[in-house]
């Protein structure tokens, strides 16, 4: 026994001493990248997006495992148990992060903790938008309706607990107004319900109202950026009205648990690389989707604070009956 674990801890040694070397010439294959998310969704089009810009970098095969189901928990297990050698990274989602660990305790793993942070991809603003009947023509004349109207305005959702209903739950604190949340399985039904006068208003990703919005079927009143969006100008931030309303879907990438420092460095400078080129840069933002630098150390407090924002929404949810 003691001699197994001299050996281990002088292989560990080995290993940590080799992985700067190693990184240099990160990788020296091809690369598989786990995505918890089906084959053909959005999602899956802007990993394979950033896949094949990190492939022309590498020179290297990327190639993307779909591991849907399981509110991101079954890609989530599947990239804890790969090898830590940086042959397998993991396309991370926000709900990865700020729902898994309250609606799954039991994994066996702290996602928070355990994946190496290699590096920030970007992230889906979500906005507020309204039918064109409705008549208002900003967050805050929305939010003056809302208080006005006896019990409030109903507002279209997709998926129960999912990050466009707690950010329906965060304008509703934030904002101090009734809002009845109308769950939908998918935004195209949402969005029928509010050309047909059914519902009034909806709280969604900016991806899933695009065509929405471009059509002028929705009027939209507001992003939950960060700051103004360059092909959206004319659209409000959503903090201008609610202070620090910001409220956004959002993907890393991560190594699996015991990946070294140096080949996540590696690899998160070559992903930073591959997101700011400005043709990938604008072939995400035309889906919705933005990226900006962040140092591991920044990516690291990001995540943290999408925790702290979201756990008390999901711990909420989660003790509600279903």
């Amino acid at each position: 026994m003691k001699r197994h674990g001299v050996r281990s801890a002088v292989l560990a040694l080995l290993i940590a001493a080799a992985a700067p070397a190693m990184a240099q010439n990160y990788p020296a294959g091809p690369v598989k990248l786990v995505v918890p998310a089906a084959a053909g969704g959005s999602i899956d089009v802007i990993a394979r997006l950033v896949a094949e810009q990190l492939a022309r970098t590498w020179g290297q095969q990327v190639l993307i495992l779909n591991h849907p189901g399981g509110g991101t928990g079954i890609g989530a297990r599947a990239a804890a148990a790969a090898a830590p050698d940086g042959s397998t990274l993991f396309f991370g989602l926000s709900s990865t992060f700020v729902a898994l660990p309250v609606l799954q305790p039991n994994l066996g793993f702290d996602v928070g903790r355990d994946f190496v942070p290699i590096g920030f991809v970007g992230e889906q603003p979500m906005v507020v938008a309204v039918s064109p009947a409705l008549g208002v023509n900003s967050l805050a004349e929305l939010i003056a309706l809302a208080k006005r109207q006896a019990g409030g305005l109903n507002c279209a959702v997709t998926q129960s607990g999912g990050l466009a209903h707690l950010s329906g739950e965060l304008l509703r604190r934030r904002a101090g107004i009734d809002l009845t949340f109308v769950h939908y399985p998918g935004t195209a039904q949402a969005v029928n319900d509010i050309v047909g006068g059914r519902v009034p208003m909806v709280v969604e990703s900016l991806p899933g109202l695009l065509g929405a919005i471009g059509g002028q079927q929705l009027k939209p009143l507001a992003v939950a950026a960060p700051q103004r969006l360059e092909n959206f100008p004319e659209l409000p931030p959503a903090a201008d009205t609610i202070s620090d309303f910001v409220a956004t879907g959002w993907f890393v990438l991560m190594g699996p648990p015991g990946t070294s420092p140096a080949i996540a460095d590696k690899a998160g400078k070559d992903l930073t690389d591959a997101v700011t080129r400005p043709q990938l840069k604008q072939k995400l933002a035309q889906l919705g989707t933005y990226t900006r630098a962040m140092s591991l150390d920044e990516l690291k407090d990001f995540i943290a604070s999408q925790q702290a924002l979201w756990k008390p929404l999901v711990q909420q949810y989660a003790a509600r009956p279903q």
